[in-house]
């Protein structure tokens, strides 16, 4: 009878011990962001007091115990969802690299950049409106909001300078009411088209008015900043 050969325990590849040390990782920010997706859309539709953490729960795939988990209670995960959506959003706006652009055009793709944002994410409208509802009261709560809109406004600052320098751009304006002036003609259109299209008789959301709308909120705009 021939001996057995022992079997040399086989040595596990570093690079296999780090793929498994970081997919649990990768499957929590799934997990997470799949519930942070579900709670959006629940919290649009329903607001913060109509929306369920089971239908929540039920559409993310993920059961109630994570949910509790990840994100402490309802309202923290609300919180959860607002930062979500501005974070996603000034994230964005930093993609633009303004000030590597000359003035004007920099002014012209941030304004654009509202607009085109806002149609094709209808559902910042509905979260930024139900919040307003609440006059902001989980919003404060934030602790990174400040965070995330400083380096817009430093940004717009820093434009609105170089214009001043090239003589294409007056003083005295301000960033911050700047930027609301900016956001203000794209929010307002959309979330007000329903009722602004059956007063007026005209379908603010159709193509062509959009492109109006668009170029409209551009000259209004750079006419305000021109000397």
């Amino acid at each position: 009878m021939k001996n057995a050969v022992a079997t040399k325990p086989r040595k596990t590849h570093p690079a296999s011990r780090s793929r498994t040390a970081v997919e649990p990782l990768r499957d929590a920010e799934r997990t997470k962001q799949g519930i942070l997706d579900a709670a959006k859309v629940e919290f649009a539709e329903k607001g913060l007091a109509g929306a369920r953490v089971d239908t929540i729960s039920e559409q993310s795939g993920a059961n109630k115990r994570m949910l509790y988990y990840y994100f402490g209670s309802k309202e923290d995960l609300y919180i959860a969802v607002l930062e979500d959506v501005y974070g996603a959003m000034r994230q964005t706006e930093s993609d633009l690299d303004l000030t590597h652009l000359e003035p004007m055009q920099a002014l012209q793709r941030l304004i654009e950049f509202k607009f085109d944002y806002y149609l094709n994410n209808p559902i910042v409208i509905r979260i930024l409106a139900g919040e307003n509802l609440h006059e902001a009261r989980f919003l404060k709560r934030s602790k990174r909001l400040r965070d995330m809109h400083v380096s817009l406004v430093e940004a717009l600052q820093a434009v609105l300078a170089a214009g001043r320098k090239k003589g294409i751009m007056r003083s005295g304006i301000d960033a911050v009411r700047l930027y609301i002036s900016i956001a203000a003609l794209s929010y307002f259109y959309f979330s007000n088209s329903a009722t602004l299209s059956t007063a007026f008789d005209r379908v603010l959301m159709s193509p062509p008015e959009l492109e109006r709308w668009r170029d409209h909120a551009v000259q209004v705009i750079l006419s305000y900043v021109r000397p």
